[in-house]
């Protein structure tokens, strides 16, 4: 029959393909990422403990390829980190990936993105975020002057922030969002 090692027990496949976005091949290639980043560490057969316990440095998550080039990296692993330090548990690991996949649903994604934009954690969108965001994607180009950014700030306020407030709340920056042709594309990694 062969010397196949049971990863996780059915129960814990089952719970994971109810909770997450992924069939059980695609949670065992998510496991197999998992452990590739530290095998030594992390052991083939997961104890529903250790799924949660275990964790890898957001150092080694940082690594994926996937992930490597991502200017939102760090923002991604912490919202993804069930401690707030970015360290993955397998679980956050697969939640991750399972909100990153193409079949979740873009409500989720467009939650997930607006609490990486919302860089200081208070719950809303507001100026100094929206000037770091635009500094991480435009880091790899000339670059914009103060003055630039904050114009580029100003108008997505104007547009944007239908409360004039002065900052972006989850429904309005999912709605402009969503506006945006390619944002489910661009909020994906294939595993």
């Amino acid at each position: 029959m062969g010397n196949k090692v049971a990863t996780f027990t059915e129960q814990q496949l089952e719970d994971y393909q109810d909770t997450t976005f992924f069939g059980r091949k695609e949670i065992l290639r998510v496991h197999r990422r998992f452990r590739e980043l530290q095998p030594e560490l992390v052991p083939r057969t997961m104890s529903m403990e250790a799924t949660r316990d275990l964790r890898l440095p957001k150092s080694l998550i940082n690594t994926l390829p996937e992930l490597k080039e991502n200017p939102f990296r760090d923002r991604i692993v912490k919202v993804f980190s069930s401690n707030g330090t970015g360290d993955l548990s397998f679980d956050d690991f697969l939640d991750l990936l399972s909100v990153f996949s193409e079949h979740a649903p873009r409500e989720l994604k467009l939650h997930y993105a607006f609490r990486i934009y919302d860089m200081d954690g208070d719950g809303v969108v507001g100026p100094a975020d929206l000037k770091a965001v635009i500094g991480r994607l435009c880091q790899h180009e000339r670059g914009l002057t103060p003055v630039e950014i904050d114009a580029v700030v100003e108008q997505i306020l104007d547009e944007a922030d239908v409360d004039c407030d002065g900052h972006l709340t989850a429904m309005e920056f999912s709605h402009v969002v969503a506006r945006a042709p390619d944002f489910v594309q661009t909020f994906h990694i294939r595993i």
